[in-house]
């Protein structure tokens, strides 16, 4: 077979194997109306996801999860930098974070065969 010819299809191949490998497991992330929160709930799932939230310097997110098994990240970040909060091997567990910045907030969960329940609200 001519190079020109089996690149592309090697190219191909290769994409075709990469998606076949992408997330495990199953996610449903439902948005308040409002914008004031979500919750994801997860089963056997390892990837990663993330939502965001609009917050005023001083507001408080109540973060809950409930972690049946598997590995839960969850990290909390500022477009404009800050960091208010990072947590690894999360279990069932219930707290705050007040954030120090007006900033949209990227929230990011990132599972390996992880089922349970995260929910986080503006309080």
């Amino acid at each position: 077979m001519h190079p020109i010819v089996f690149l592309p299809l090697f190219i191909a191949v290769l994409m075709v194997i990469s998606a076949c490998t992408a997330t495990k497991g199953s996610i449903v992330i439902l948005e308040n109306p409002n914008g004031s929160g979500f919750t994801m709930d997860f089963k056997d799932w390892s990837s990663q996801n993330k939502c965001e939230l609009s917050l005023v310097k001083g507001d408080e997110i109540q973060v809950e999860v409930a972690c049946k098994y598997g590995e839960i990240v969850l990290l909390i970040n500022g477009k404009k930098g800050s960091e208010p909060y990072m947590g690894n091997g999360l279990k069932s567990c219930r707290f705050t974070v007040t954030v120090s910045e007006t900033d949209e907030y990227v929230i990011q969960v990132t599972g390996k065969n992880a089922s349970g329940k995260i929910t986080v609200k503006k309080i």
